[in-house]
Order: C-alpha cells, then structure tokens, then sequence
C-alpha cells in the first residue's frame, strides 16, 4: 500500500528527519516533544492505511486522538488526567455511534416468534 506513491514507512522516516532537521537549525524542541511528534505522525499514517485498506477505522481514530491529545500536553497543555480522560471519553463515544451506524452483522438476526402460548388445561372429570 502506498500514500501519494511512497511506502508509509519512507513517509514517516521524511517525517523524523525534518523534524531533526529543524530541531538542528534552531526550532527549539526537546527529545520528548520530537518523539511526540513523530508518534502522532505514524498514529495518522497508520489511520490514512486503514482507511485506504477498508480496515476497522475505531481504533486507529482513537489512536490518533490518544496521539493529538499527548502531542498537546508535550506542548504545554495543561489538563488534569480526569480533563484527559473525559476528553477521550467523549471521543470514544462519537467514534462509536458513528462506527454503529456502519456496521452490519453478518449473520441476519434470528427470527423472532410469539412467545408460546400454554396449552389449554384438560377439563377434570
């Protein structure tokens, strides 16, 4: 599989030398923030393959905003880990509802019947 006809391993590599390369003519970046940023890179490439793939899209959408929300911390975010969690709460709702619209069983659902009804009871005699 190829993304504007490179393979996303050379994509992620170009990704990890520029950010070097900046980081080496003056763009002031730690070691943490460099490798934030390269995570969230393969996170979104990751995502491009599997939508390019028609893969499941529920966990590399969650993956991405896991990524979004670490690279934002990484850059001076300040929220509290409940404030984190609440946030990829909601994020993990809407992928949901979204993804339950989509998907279909593959089995149909077995028929439903009226419940049964009790035979009558014999007359005593």
């Amino acid at each position: 599989m190829k993304i504007f006809n490179r393979e996303p391993a050379v994509l992620l590599a170009f990704v990890a030398v520029v950010v070097k390369l900046a980081t080496a003519f003056g763009l002031h970046l730690t070691a943490d923030q460099q490798a934030v940023i390269n995570a969230v890179a393969a996170t979104l490439v990751g995502l491009v393959v599997a939508v390019m793939a028609h893969d499941a899209l529920s966990a590399p959408i969650l993956g991405l905003a896991q990524a979004a929300l670490s690279l934002a911390l990484g850059f001076g975010l300040h929220w509290s880990a409940d404030q984190q969690s609440v946030v990829m709460s909601f994020v993990a709702v809407v992928v949901s509802m979204f993804v339950r619209t989509q998907v279909t069983a593959k089995v149909p659902a077995a028929p439903r019947h009226a419940a049964p009804v009790a035979p009558a009871a014999e007359p005593l005699l």
